[in-house]
C-alpha cells in the first residue's frame, strides 16, 4: 500500500488560508484544515460551514424561509414560557420556604419560653428541696433501729 496525498492551499474571502488534503490509498477523507494568513493573528479562522452564511442572501419571501421564522418562532416562545414557568416555580418555592421558617422561628420562641420555664421550676425544686434536706450524721445512721434488724 502506498501513501499519495495531495495537498491544495487556498485563500478564501475572510484572509484565511485553507488547506484541502486528500488521501488516495487510506480510504479516510480527511477534513480541511484552518490557517490564519499573518503569523500575528490579524484574521480569525472561519470554518466553512460559517463561511457561506454571511455572504448569502436570503429571500423573505420563500417559504422555507417562512417556515425557519415560524420554526424559530416558535421555539422562542416555548423557551420563553420555560423560563416565565421556572421563574415562578422559584419564587412559589421561596414564598414557601419563608412560610416554613417564620413556622420554626415560631416554634423555636415556644420551645426557648418553655425551656426557661422548666428550667426555673427545677431550680426552684432543687433550692427547696436543698434548704428541707438535713445533713445526715454517721451517729444517726449506725443507731438507727429500723437497720439494726437486718
Amino acid at each position: 500500500m502506498s501513501k499519495t496525498s495531495q495537498q491544495n492551499t487556498t485563500t478564501d474571502a475572510s484572509g484565511a488560508s485553507v488547506i484541502h488534503t486528500q488521501a488516495h490509498s487510506s480510504g479516510l477523507q480527511q477534513v480541511p484544515q484552518l490557517v490564519p494568513v499573518s503569523p500575528g493573528g490579524g484574521g480569525k479562522a472561519v470554518p466553512p460551514s460559517k463561511q457561506g452564511k454571511k455572504n448569502s442572501f436570503v429571500d423573505r419571501n420563500s417559504d422555507e424561509y417562512r417556515q425557519r421564522r415560524e420554526r424559530n418562532n416558535m421555539a422562542v416562545k416555548k423557551s420563553r414560557l420555560k423560563s416565565k414557568q421556572k421563574a415562578q416555580d422559584t419564587l412559589q418555592r421561596v414564598n414557601q420556604l419563608k412560610e416554613e421558617n417564620e413556622r420554626l422561628e415560631a416554634k423555636i420562641k415556644l420551645l426557648t419560653k418553655e425551656l426557661s420555664v422548666l428550667k426555673d421550676l427545677f431550680l426552684e425544686h432543687a433550692h427547696n428541696f436543698a434548704d428541707n434536706v438535713q445533713p445526715v450524721s454517721t451517729e444517726t445512721t449506725t443507731t438507727n433501729p429500723e437497720n439494726s434488724g437486718q
